[in-house]
């Protein structure tokens, strides 16, 4: 097991080391993916730096809620390559017969789990490359709760703390999405055409149905999705502005925390939400309107 431990942690620092190289153009970056156990989603090293967090008062479709701006550094971490997708999750509900709550009770939408080994999507048919959608904060952290298990019990060097899973912090999410770029979109000021799923954004799911999670180019981080298709939920409390936040690029959280950011926008939402900036939030039970329906996440982790 020794043996492993190092060569999966010389791994893991060579992709630290390759981080440090910059951002460049939107493409692959196979050097920084890494993937540390069977059924777990691969995962793309971010390298560290600083970034405006944040809007410019002319950005359009700007909301009050993405001021003041603000400078954050952001240490290395890996991001998921993809969101988290329906073919992933209904591997955690055959293995625990966990129950999502139903993300539209009137029309009783949800995940269904009647037993171990057996597990269905809220759509009939549904793609196994569709992002996993129509989960709330809970149900995003009982899932990585169980892939944590499920990679130390591979990796038993792993076996510290609650890791080496989490959700991403609002911070690193943004970062993330922006890869080096200060546009509205990793890919300019404009939506374009054809290159995310939205309600406006050219492509032959707009406003119809979700995409698959590689159906548009990646971003310069190599990572695919991170705008428009789906939701995604982070590990912040939601702050109206950005008053006293962090700048370290850490998780803005409370006690009781009422509810939790959402980014990135989906199938359904007009362009002004599908930016770098924009941002929403939730119950933890996506409970008082149907955000929950059209949100998903993808998954965080520290680098050594």
């Amino acid at each position: 097991m020794l043996r492993i431990h190092k060569g999966f942690l010389s791994a893991l620092l060579m992709v630290l080391a390759l981080v440090a190289t910059g951002a460049g153009h939107a493409q692959e970056r196979k050097e920084r993916e890494f993937q540390e156990c069977s059924g777990c989603p691969m995962m793309v090293g971010v390298p560290a730096g600083r970034f405006v967090m944040g809007s410019p008062a002319g950005e359009s479709g700007r909301f009050d809620s993405e001021g003041p701006q603000h400078l954050v550094s952001v240490k290395a971490f890996a991001l998921g390559k993809y969101p988290v997708t329906s073919e992933q999750f209904l591997m955690f509900l055959k293995d625990t017969a966990y129950q999502p709550a139903p993300c539209n009770p009137i029309l009783d939408m949800k995940w269904s789990a009647p037993q171990r080994g057996l597990a269905f999507p809220p759509s009939t048919a549904e793609p196994p490359k569709w992002p996993a959608v129509c989960l709330d904060w809970r149900d995003a952290e009982a899932y990585i709760a169980w892939l944590n298990a499920k990679v130390r019990s591979e990796r038993p060097f792993l076996a510290h703390g609650s890791g080496p899973y989490r959700l991403p912090t609002e911070a690193e999410w943004e970062y993330a999405a922006r890869a080096g770029t200060r546009t509205a979109r990793w890919w300019g000021d404009g939506i374009g055409v054809d290159n995310t799923n939205c309600n406006g954004c050219g492509s032959k799911w707009d406003n119809r149905v979700l995409a698959d999670v590689d159906s548009f180019a990646p971003n310069p981080f190599g990572l695919y999705g991170v705008l428009g298709n789906a939701w995604e939920w982070t590990a912040d409390c939601w702050h109206p502005s950005y008053v006293d936040a962090p700048g370290d690029g850490s998780a803005w959280t409370e006690k009781n925390c009422a509810k939790h950011v959402l980014r990135g926008g989906s199938w359904d939402n007009l362009p002004i939400f599908v930016r770098s900036a924009a941002r929403s939030a939730s119950a933890p039970d996506g409970g008082e309107y149907d955000y929950s329906s059209l949100a998903g996440f993808r998954l965080a982790r520290d680098l050594p």
